[in-house]
């Protein structure tokens, strides 16, 4: 019974469908020591398996099953569906519903199956093959895997319902990000990715660019702090003020976050927030990043040679600290083809690690993958981004002209 109930537990505790399926045919192995076990799971319309988890093959067995497609339910798998009842076989090979295996398969002696479900509806099947003291299942065997049975559809319902819950969180958050607009002669692309930690894929992080009537490209990170409608609310709300104020005061990114701060503060209850607002100006025969921030990391300059350079200067105070503090401005020469990667926390924090040691590894990504177009240079810093996935992550990379102002100016 303790040893059922630390299966329940282990099996109930896991949100993320694929762990808890290994974590259901390992409990059960464990429970009635048995050597192999499987899984099958049905798509939702059982029209076929949606997912087939073997545990117990070594990894010969592995190696010549590969190419094989999983159990049609046919045979003995195919009696229990049917019957919706317990399975025991003391002789696999010679009971008459028996199949066959395919070529490679273990040979198994005794099997014991079981439905899993819940509610009234099955998931999908256990099977359990050979205990390692060469002994049939006995009815204990099976009274316990049917009770840990039960524990596994409710896990598994709600995993279904996990996934279903992120997915739209994650579709939720997409909606209120910003597609970047034409930006010629600029060029840019952006990432988003939700977090991966349960309760934390509704985030505050954006993003967003513009091309201003002066001609410069205005370029914006942000992070709202929190993990829910309220961050991700304040977010969108936060974003669309920005973008007006930009419009409207075209001055230095310090007094347009300052502005910000102040609005914020005036009709908002936004949560302290940060960000880093820059513009890429004209400036002679090239051009130069301007600008400022608001307790952000600092921006990542990445040279068409492949050369990178954290731009680290001082910072200013989050948005919704104190609107009394103002934020400097910096400024950075930028050669032609040169890309500002602008990015927020969750790419590069590990609790485990410093968070140098995240912002170097980036650096070195970047550099390795400089002369990609941006969309690629994007997904490749966002699938190999060395954070734990326990925040969302947001970046931007805007890219200068290959040419100065003047080609530009002149059309």
């Amino acid at each position: 019974m303790q040893g059922l109930l630390d299966a329940v537990l282990a099996v109930s505790r896991e949100l993320e469908l694929p762990v808890v399926l290994r974590q259901i045919v390992s409990a059960s192995m464990h429970l009635v020591n048995a050597r192999y076990g499987a899984l099958t799971v049905f798509k939702e319309n059982r029209a076929g398996l949606e997912e087939f988890i073997p545990l117990g093959l070594s990894e010969q067995q592995r190696h010549d099953l590969a190419g094989v497609n999983p159990p049609r339910g046919s045979g003995l798998l195919g009696h229990m569906i049917d019957q919706h009842v317990p399975l025991r076989v003391d002789d696999v090979p010679h009971h008459p519903d028996a199949a066959g295996f395919p070529a490679g398969h273990p040979g198994m002696r005794t099997l014991l199956g079981v439905a899993i479900g819940v509610h009234g509806r099955t998931y999908g099947n256990l099977y359990l093959s050979d205990r390692r003291d060469g002994k049939p299942f006995d009815e204990q065997d099976a009274a316990v895997v049917l009770a840990l049975a039960g524990a596994a559809g409710i896990a598994i319902e709600n995993a279904r319902l996990y996934q279903q819950v992120r997915a739209s969180a994650e579709h939720f958050q997409r909606l209120l990000l910003p597609t970047l607009p034409d930006l010629a002669p600029f060029t840019a692309a952006a990432e988003y990715r939700a977090a991966t930690a349960p309760g934390h894929h509704l985030g505050g992080d954006w993003y967003d660019a513009l091309l201003l009537p002066d001609g410069s490209c205005a370029a914006i990170i942000g992070d709202v702090v929190g993990h829910d409608l309220t961050a991700a609310a304040s977010m969108a709300q936060i974003r669309n003020m920005l973008r007006a104020l930009l419009y409207d005061l075209r001055t230095p990114p310090s007094l347009v976050l300052d502005r910000l701060d102040e609005t914020l503060h005036a009709i908002t209850e936004a949560p302290v927030t940060t960000a880093c607002l820059a513009r890429i100006e004209p400036a002679g025969d090239g051009w130069r990043l301007h600008w400022s921030t608001a307790g952000h990391l600092p921006p990542l300059a990445i040279g068409a040679d492949g050369r990178t350079r954290y731009l680290q200067a001082e910072p200013g105070v989050p948005l919704g600290v104190d609107a009394r503090l103002p934020r400097p401005d910096h400024i950075h020469p930028l050669a032609p083809g040169d890309t500002v990667l602008l990015f927020t926390d969750g790419l590069v924090e590990h609790p485990g690690r410093p968070l140098e040691t995240g912002l170097r590894t980036l650096a070195a990504t970047a550099a390795a993958h400089a002369g990609l177009p941006l969309d690629a240079l994007c997904g490749t810093l966002a699938d190999h981004h060395p954070s734990d996935g326990h925040d969302d992550v947001a970046l931007l990379a805007v890219r200068t002209p290959s040419t100065g102002p003047g080609a530009h100016r002149n059309r």
